[in-house]
């Protein structure tokens, strides 16, 4: 879709969209379509008691006066209340309902909204980047031309008094927009097509954003000691990757301690010898979903240009059983010297992290660590598909992210990670146990796990993110599939508390 910015006028082809803040009269846009419509669009309003709230939507078929195929009025809700977040959804819901009505071609009038502090320029904006978000398709593999109903919006134009400001508000939205995008392609993509080396090669291509990107391989995973995460991939065919991407955005006088970011990178999840239930494990190709959010957020960070350093690292293996695969009651090294039972082979994104969590803090000495993984299936009986679960060590960076998450739209939930749940994972014949010792409490087990390879010194959070990487309906900025969750959530975190002004 292209999304583009003019100066306001009346479109001859598609639609045209008009907005309208609860009780608060016509936007000065819509006054002169109801001048052209002789009161048609007033009339409309009244039949179908359009007051204006949040959301509503009022479609005008072939409206008289106008050569435009179709005129939507879309109400804003108060304007005390329209801020750019409220913007960005209903560009979303917007874009949504012209793709039902099988549109090609549409525009839309960002007229200033009494009450908003929002200017034009910025509601316009904010109201593309939505659109951009719900507007994404992840369709290569089609060989079949859509349905008329359902087809694609080639053109979007924001019409607004000051197109140029526009533009610039737009760009570094566009940019984290790309990383999203980035990161939904990786976590659409099947495992015959994405496996680790793929993966890893994929996130070279950041070496066009400027970003320093290298690829450890297994010689060199080896050398360091990183037996859990080898451990995991030794049952496939494909070799283990441990990817580690730099952005340099401070600037010289700055402090140049980089924040970091921690993925999981499971290409494809078979649970290996604790294999899992046949149904449903077509899913687990998006297992990778933490480390497809680094590498997202890496690109979203470099694309709008962060003033900070930001080093994003990801742990990439095949979890497959073979008869080289690892065995329940193994026992591993990792990469910091402590030593793991592993009693389930289907507990392996913990394993990867653990190594890839250590080797981060080891070398960059990071401000900050996040790590995200698709880890526990407990979450999603915790949370839904509604929050991802927070683990964190920090209470200064858990109100960050709580934060952040609520700015976008991209929520969390606090868990707890007290020690009176530490026991519970240690171990007669190891240093720890890679599961727990009953059903109860999974992710908080999982994430107590991971906390052992981060030191007392280390703000750290875990972000456990199996309930929200993928979506089984439509959202308003988000459409069916890979949601890219966790790359705005992170760069806003980046934006409000770690960049230098």
């Amino acid at each position: 879709m292209d999304i583009t910015f003019a100066k306001l006028s009346h479109p001859s082809v598609g639609g045209l969209i008009t907005l309208a803040a609860e009780n608060a009269g016509l936007t000065v846009t819509a006054v002169q379509l109801d001048r052209k419509m002789r009161g048609a669009l007033k009339r409309a309003m009244e039949a179908e008691k359009f007051t204006g709230k949040n959301g509503q939507l009022l479609v005008i078929l072939a409206p008289a006066g106008l050569r435009a195929d179709r005129v939507i009025l879309v109400g804003v809700g108060k304007g005390k209340a329209f801020d750019s977040g409220t913007a960005e959804r209903l560009g979303g819901h917007v874009l949504g309902k012209l793709k039902s009505l099988g549109m090609r071609h549409a525009a839309l009038a960002a007229d200033p909204i009494s009450g908003s502090a929002l200017e034009a320029s910025d509601i316009a904006a904010h109201m593309a980047y939505g659109a951009s978000l719900r507007g994404y398709q992840f369709d290569r593999y089609k060989t079949k031309r859509p349905k008329a109903s359902t087809a694609r919006l080639r053109k979007l134009t924001i019409m607004t008094s000051n197109p140029s400001k526009a533009r610039s508000t737009y760009k570094p939205l566009a940019g984290i927009a790309n990383g999203v995008f980035l990161t939904r392609n990786l976590v659409s993509e099947p495992a015959n097509i994405l496996f680790p080396a793929e993966l890893a090669d994929r996130a070279k291509a950041l070496h066009d954003d400027k970003i320093k990107v290298e690829v450890l391989m297994p010689t060199k995973m080896r050398e360091l000691g990183m037996g859990a995460l080898l451990g995991v991939a030794q049952g496939s065919a494909h070799e283990p990757r441990m990817v580690v991407m730099q952005w340099q955005g401070a600037p010289s006088h700055a402090d140049q301690t980089p924040i970091a970011f921690v993925g999981k990178g499971v290409t494809f999840d078979t649970g290996g010898i604790s294999i899992k239930p046949s149904a449903g494990m077509e899913d687990m190709k998006w297992d990778m979903g933490g480390s497809g959010v680094v590498i997202g957020l890496m690109r979203a960070l470099a694309q709008r240009k962060a003033r900070t350093n930001a080093v994003g690292v990801v742990g990439l293996v095949e979890n497959m059983p073979s008869g080289t695969a690892q065995r329940p009651g193994d026992i591993v090294t990792s990469m910091s010297g402590q030593t793991i039972e592993v009693l389930n082979t289907d507990a392996e994104g913990r394993l990867v992290l653990a190594d890839a969590l250590w080797y981060t803090q080891d070398r960059f000495k990071p401000r900050f660590m996040v790590d995200l993984a698709t880890l526990t299936g407990a979450i999603i009986v915790s949370l839904g598909n509604k929050r991802a679960g927070l683990f964190c060590n920090d209470e200064g960076l858990t109100q960050q992210l709580m934060a952040a998450g609520e700015m976008v739209g991209e929520k969390l939930w606090p868990m707890p990670i007290d020690d009176t749940y530490d026991a519970d994972i240690d171990c007669d014949i190891a240093d720890m146990k890679n599961i727990g010792s009953g059903r109860g409490a999974g992710s908080v087990t999982a994430a107590k796990f991971l906390q052992r390879f981060v030191n007392n010194r280390t703000p750290w959070a875990h972000l456990d993110i199996a309930g929200v990487t993928w979506s089984k309906k439509e959202q308003m900025l988000v459409p069916k599939g890979g949601t890219g969750f966790g790359v705005r959530l992170l760069d806003r975190l980046v934006a409000e508390n770690y960049e230098t002004q």
